[in-house]
């Protein structure tokens, strides 16, 4: 077992505004958890490359990305206005009411989904390895068109893509508990017989979407406001089965921790221990279908100290050893 935790250099710059609950403390708190636990010493780490250009269309309309990068610009030149979320003045670009462009935004989000593919090429070259891509912005709600939720690439979808065209391999599978649906993912890869997308999300909530599902190889959890751990392990269950049927030869986790019970932007009542099972029984399974292969990428999580603790129990559910029985 090897874990390597990826960051961009620019994840900490992209900021939305001071009031903006998608901040760069975010990375800040999951870096102090990491070592207050020890795990910063136990895992390795890299820097994530930014993704080349021609990678983005695995997952985005070409020219939604050439307008993405011609907002950049307009970020790096147009005068301060006051943002959504805060009076101050900053240079930002809205892309929808909640995501932006600053100066910084477009490497970071570069940054961001490179992580992925990095991470992928990590993997792939070894056995047993995993790997936590802890960049922002996240990716989950960016569509193939379109940003999102906070998102503007989606990372997950890209590196799923990534893979599968890199490595030539014929099946992965995405697994998604951040509290709200990841739209833009399912959108992205539904029909595509290659990937399995299994999803929970609080329902109905943002981005009102995900029941029913898109297609056939999603299989979707959602879930009540007030859902406690031990309903969330219950209705998930039925995923493990499925995925060792499907055999997936790599798998990716859209990691969200907003669904905690301490966190402010939802109402399910998860803890740090379930995120430690989903993440153990997630590499039990990829243990028996795929060397223990697993890409696992930050989305939600937005209380600061849930989020750290969450992050850190979410790591030790994929470095748990599973001992067989000789």
């Amino acid at each position: 077992m090897t874990i390597k935790i990826f960051r961009g250099k620019h994840g900490t710059k992209h900021t939305m505004g001071k009031d903006h609950p998608e901040s760069p403390d975010r990375l800040f708190a999951i870096d102090d958890q990491l070592l207050a636990s020890g795990l910063d010493m136990i895992c390795e780490h890299a820097d994530a490359r930014p993704i080349a250009d021609a990678y983005l269309s695995l997952a985005h309309d070409p020219y939604y990305v050439k307008s993405v990068f011609e907002h950049a610009a307009q970020a790096n030149f147009s005068d301060h206005k006051k943002t959504l979320y805060s009076g101050e003045e900053q240079a930002i670009v809205w892309l929808d009411e909640d995501t932006g462009l600053m100066r910084h935004t477009l490497k970071a989000a570069l940054e961001s989904a490179g992580a992925g593919c990095d991470a992928v090429d990590w993997v792939m070259k070894g056995e047993d390895r995993q790997a936590f891509c802890a960049t922002r912005p996240p990716g989950h709600h960016a569509t193939y068109d379109s940003a999102m939720g906070f998102c503007i690439f989606n990372n997950i979808a890209i590196a799923s893509r990534y893979a599968l065209q890199t490595y030539h391999l014929k099946r992965v599978a995405i697994v998604d508990f951040d509290v709200h649906h990841g739209n833009g993912t399912e959108q992205i890869v539904a029909g595509d017989q290659r990937i399995m997308m299994c999803s929970s999300f609080q329902h109905p909530f943002y981005p009102h979407s995900g029941s029913p599902v898109a297609a056939s190889n999603i299989l979707a959890v959602p879930l009540d406001a007030g859902t406690t751990g031990s309903a969330f392990r219950e209705k998930v269950s039925h995923w493990f089965n499925a995925l060792r049927y499907f055999q997936p030869e790599l798998i990716f986790i859209s990691a969200g921790f907003d669904a905690h019970a301490e966190d402010p932007m939802a109402h399910l009542r998860l803890v740090e221990d379930d995120y430690y099972w989903i993440s153990k029984q997630l590499k039990l399974i990829a243990e028996e279908t795929c060397h223990g292969r697993i890409v696992s990428m930050l989305e939600g999580g937005y209380d600061l100290s849930a989020l750290g603790r969450s992050v850190v129990a979410h790591i030790k559910g994929m470095a748990h050893q599973h001992t067989r029985a000789l």
